[in-house]
């Protein structure tokens, strides 16, 4: 990395507690930047670089590192994953994480935090690794957003930096462009995925797309759209990004804990023999929210002492079946040490290789599925909905969907936990708050009435309001401007516009003397709010103007008005055009005008009082006349109506009729059918049980011959593989199902994949010796995997530890060589005597002797000494190996002078592992001699006469420090005492 990259980089490798650690010192070295170890609240700053010292937490807050003594002292620990979190909430987008080489988890969940808050992830691609585990379990996650060799790192970091900082972000509220292009982005994750994301939030959907544009470099949102049609894996990688739901278990403890408290003990103490506690988990990602709530229900279940009282019912859905897959298998890293406790972990989990299991019990109490609670229906009848973190990414007008959902799902009673950050917005009247700081509710008892209008399955599109609005979209037109031009082109008086059931659709003018508000709830009825006098009439004139599709026109009725009464003629127009108002009615209002001769004096008006009283009556008289009549006529119709539906409610009688024997007969075939399903599912369950119980006796029959064993399909992907394998293998749990040319191999042997396939082919075995890295022996054998059915489908390729034999058999070699080395030594000193006693030269005896003491020994120097009684001194007389220099040091010796004189004067061996540490070449002009000469190592042995008198010394060198073995040594003092024989035998012969 460049010195001034403008970015600060925090390591937080793996350090060992008990040592205080060099590693800021030698990552200074190779950098120009200035490194530190971390300091309790030390700012970090661009352009250096932050090394956690060991034995600390560290967390990160507003730019300040801090640092935290661990939560346990010893055990396992996850620095990484501590760190990455506190990252993710202080940086968001700006937070980068780097995963290179390592072993175990650390890391994988602080990545999914960073993801969350749209930061970036890079990891070092596995083939470059050491270690490759930690590599693997971050690409698991999928969510990386580069793999890369650690030299391509640099580049590719500082290329999104400087996008990321420089480039401005998409303005989706004034570009149009990007209005224009996200419904292109939204149709084709559709047609990729077959999900709709328009009811999500609009700035959420951008903030992801700006993120993948950020990871290719992209400027343009154009630009994007154009690579999503190039690139189909982008599209999936984009679908990903919007379904990022970073979970954990327990996620926020204390909201787990008042759950518990609050919500599940009482559900469960209420709960009656044979009932069913049903919960639903609506965008359950992997699954860590349901096993939580699962393992809660145990731990309440076995407080309150009502074990199999009643059945439990855990349903959990996503969209994203990839990640359902994964919840159902219920593996997690170790490192879900960090959110979840020691009990828990020994209560409810399995430990398998690196990983952790959930066991049996809790998988099976959970059902998984993948769900689109948009557009798939709810599950109903539940007693608890956990549903957090997922309303906050939708839209508000979905929100007020699914929240009436969510209380159609519920059972009375039922209890809604919802994030942190969530909230039931105006649904006040159908919940009651249980925790208002962690958002748990509790399904309000209210009126059938009073039920919110549900929508199953919900659709795409959705109202803001009933009335006016809701009939305009059903209608596809603008009503309210359609029906103001048409009244402004008629007339101007009071009107009103209505439906065929007389709900107001419009007004305009003063309508207050002929309409009023009903008493108790508000309704926009116009038969519900027609002042007396108006009502019969005008429902009459409604009825007549539908059915014959002409105005009517009403004068002269009489309405109340304040106390008083006033006199309105009313005309009701149907619509015949445009088709979307047709069924619709205009109500027009016109006050009648007073005569003059009404008004002209009170005398007039006196006389013609009973005149008027009598046309009153008159009137009224035909008005009921005519209503009467309507009213008949609409009995004899309805009459007819009903007539006609009885004989078709007779009709439809014998057809159920019918139907019911057809259906009591085929209840009986069905019955019948179901007693034969009852008795082969027991025998299924019996054959399941009978399999389970030989998977397990297979499995620990595999485990305890302790022989690696690898499975693998026609196309060498893995099937199965023992323990022992994970040794030879880099193999995990996940490997299943992957091609093993992708498992790094611990092999000293690059032609397994090869051999594997020519067994295949050829289905003839092979069998060879193969050396892993750690010098460990194996006997691989490859076989044809057969059926049951003899079908070849795969191999077979078993390792046989035999490290064992291997060195047993080095030993014999070297059992052997060594005996073939005693035996020519034997052979040589046979020579000798017998050149000696033939009477050879002296020097040329002693010159064997020499070359025989440095085979015996597997020296590399050797030399012999005879003692001259009269200086009492040693002489070499004979040597191999040696150089001027050294012969002319040593010549004459005295006794106490190096090894040869010591050993003379204590009138023992001298045996000099290594002349750098003895005492007896503390001189450094002798150990310069010594060294000079490439000697490290001398055994000085005394020739001494049958006397006991000292004759010589026969001394052995070697270049490198060693010592002798006890065979070695006993040869040499056979040796020796040849020598003094010959000596003696010599000088006899002289004297």
């Amino acid at each position: 990395m460049p010195a001034d990259s403008g970015m600060a980089f925090v390591l937080v490798p793996h350090l060992d507690p008990t040592q205080k650690g060099i590693m800021p010192e030698i990552i200074q070295r190779i950098t120009k930047m200035q490194v530190f170890r971390v300091e309790d609240g030390m700012k970090v700053q661009p352009n250096n670089i932050y090394v956690i010292p060991p034995n600390k937490d560290m967390s990160i807050f507003h730019c300040t590192l801090h640092l935290l003594e661990p939560e346990a002292p010893r055990g396992l620990r996850m620095p990484i994953d501590h760190f990455f979190r506190h990252l993710a909430e202080d940086q968001q987008e700006k937070a980068v994480c780097i995963i290179l080489s390592g072993m175990g988890s650390d890391g994988t969940l602080g990545l999914k935090a960073i993801k969350e808050k749209l930061g970036m992830a890079m990891v070092q691609d596995p083939e470059t690794a050491k270690y490759d585990v930690m590599p693997r379990n971050a690409i698991e996650t999928g969510l990386v957003d580069y793999v890369l060799a650690p030299d391509a790192m640099p580049e590719k970091l500082i290329s999104y930096v400087t996008h990321v900082t420089h480039v401005p972000k998409v303005k989706p509220i004034v570009e149009g462009s990007a209005l224009s292009a996200l419904p292109k982005i939204l149709l084709l994750l559709r047609d990729k995925t077959g999900h709709d994301f328009s009811l999500y939030k609009k700035n959420m959907l951008y903030r992801r797309i700006e993120r993948r544009m950020s990871v290719h470099q992209i400027n343009n949102i154009a630009h994007y759209v154009r690579f999503l049609q190039e690139n189909s894996h982008e599209l999936k990688l984009l679908f990903k990004e919007l379904l990022i739901g970073v979970t954990s278990f327990f996620r926020d403890p204390e909201a787990f804990q008042i759950l518990k408290e609050k919500a599940l003990m009482p559900l469960i103490k209420g709960k009656i023999k044979d009932s069913t506690l049903r919960v639903w988990v609506p965008g359950c990602a992997t699954g860590e929210e349901a096993y939580s709530i699962a393992m809660m229900i145990k731990e309440c279940i076995e407080k309150v002492k009502q074990k199999n009282m009643f059945k439990i019912q855990i349903f959990a859905t996503d969209i994203d079946k990839e990640a359902i897959d994964r919840a159902r298998q219920g593996i997690f890293p170790s490192n879900i040490t960090a959110d979840v406790t020691a009990e828990r972990i020994e209560r409810f989990f399995e430990k398998i290789d690196d990983n952790y299991q959930i066991k049996k019990e809790i998988r099976e109490m959970i059902v998984f599925a993948p769900q689109n609670i948009i557009m798939d229906p709810p599950f109903i009848k539940v007693d608890l909905i956990s549903c957090r973190n997922l309303l906050i990414y939708l839209s508000s007008e979905l929100q007020k969907k699914l929240l009436p959902l969510f209380f159609y799902a519920l059972n009375p009673g039922g209890i809604l936990f919802l994030g942190s950050s969530e909230t039931i917005g105006s649904f006040n009247d159908m919940f009651n708050i249980v925790d208002n700081k962690w958002k748990i509710f509790k399904r309000k008892e209210i009126v059938a009435s009073h039920q919110p209008v549900l929508e199953l399955p919900l659709p795409y599109a959705f109202t803001k309001a009933k009335g006016v609005d809701k009939i305009s979209r059903e209608l596809g037109t603008n009503i309210p401007e359609m029906i103001q031009k048409i009244v402004l082109e008629t007339i101007s008086p009071p009107v009103v516009v209505v439906n065929e059931s007389g709900d107001i659709i419009y007004l305009t003018g003063r309508t207050g003397k002929y309409l009023e508000p009903p008493v108790g709830r508000a309704n926009l009825n116009i038969y519900a709010m027609a002042r007396e006098g108006l009502r019969f009439e005008l429902a009459g004139a409604m009825r007549k103007a539908l059915k014959e599709k002409r105005p009517v026109i009403v004068k002269g009725l009489d309405i109340a008005n304040n106390g008083g009464k006033i006199e309105v003629n009313i005309t009701v127009k149907p619509f015949g055009e445009p088709d979307s108002l047709r069924g619709m009615l205009m109500i027009v209002f016109e006050e009648a005008q007073i005569s003059d001769k009404n008004v002209t004096s009170a005398k007039a008006r006196g006389r013609m009082s009973h005149r008027k009283e009598v046309e009153a009556l008159e009137k009224e008289l035909k008005h009921t006349k005519e209503y009467l009549q309507t009213v008949i006529e609409e009995m004899e119709t309805s009459q007819e109506e009903l007539k006609a539906t009885n004989e078709e409610l007779q009709s439809t009688n014998e057809e159920l009729q019918s139907a019911n024997e057809e259906l009591t007969t085929s209840k009986e075939e069905l019955q019948s059918l179901n007693e034969e399903l009852v008795t082969v599912n027991a025998e299924m369950q019996n054959k399941i049980d009978e399999l389970s119980v030989a998977n397990n006796d297979m499995k620990n029959l595999l485990d305890s011959t302790e022989i690696a064993t690898i499975f693998l399909d026609n196309n060498l992907n893995i099937k199965r593989f023992t323990s022992p394998a994970t040794k030879i293998m880099n193999l995990i749990l996940s490997d299943i199902g992957r091609p093993i040319t992708h498992i790094v191999s611990n092999l000293k042997y690059e032609n397994m994949v090869q051999d594997s396939e020519e067994v295949i082919k050829t289905l003839v075995y092979k069998e060879i010796i193969v050396q892993s890295k750690d010098d460990r022996w194996y006997q691989m054998r490859i076989m044809p995997y057969r059926t049951t059915d003899n079908i070849i489908d795969g191999v077979v390729i078993t390792f046989v530890d035999i490290t064992g034999r291997k060195r047993t058999e080095k030993e014999l070699a070297d059992a052997k060589e060594e005996l073939s080395r005693i035996l020519d030594a034997l052979a040589k000193i046979e020579t000798i005597n017998a050149h000696s006693a033939e009477g050879a030269d002296l020097s040329v005896v002693l010159d064997e002797i020499i070359q025989t003491a440095i085979i015996i020994a597997g020296a590399d120097k050797g030399n012999i000494q005879i003692l001259d009684p009269e200086t009492r001194s040693l002489k070499i007389i004979a040597h191999r190996g040696f150089e001027a220099p050294f012969l002319n040091f040593w010549n004459t010796v005295g006794e106490d002078q190096g090894s040869c004189g010591t050993a003379f004067g204590q009138r023992q061996r001298i045996i000099v592992e290594d002349v750098t540490e003895s005492p007896i070449f503390k001189d450094k002009t002798v150990l310069d001699v010594q060294l000079a000469a490439g000697v490290r190592a001398v055994c000085s042995t005394p020739i001494v006469s049958h006397s006991g008198e000292i004759l010589g010394m026969l001394s052995t060198h070697y270049k490198e420090p060693h010592k002798p073995d006890e065979r070695t040594l006993v040869l040499t003092d056979l040796l020796v005492r040849i020598t003094a024989d010959i000596i003696e035998r010599m000088r006899r012969a002289e004297g």
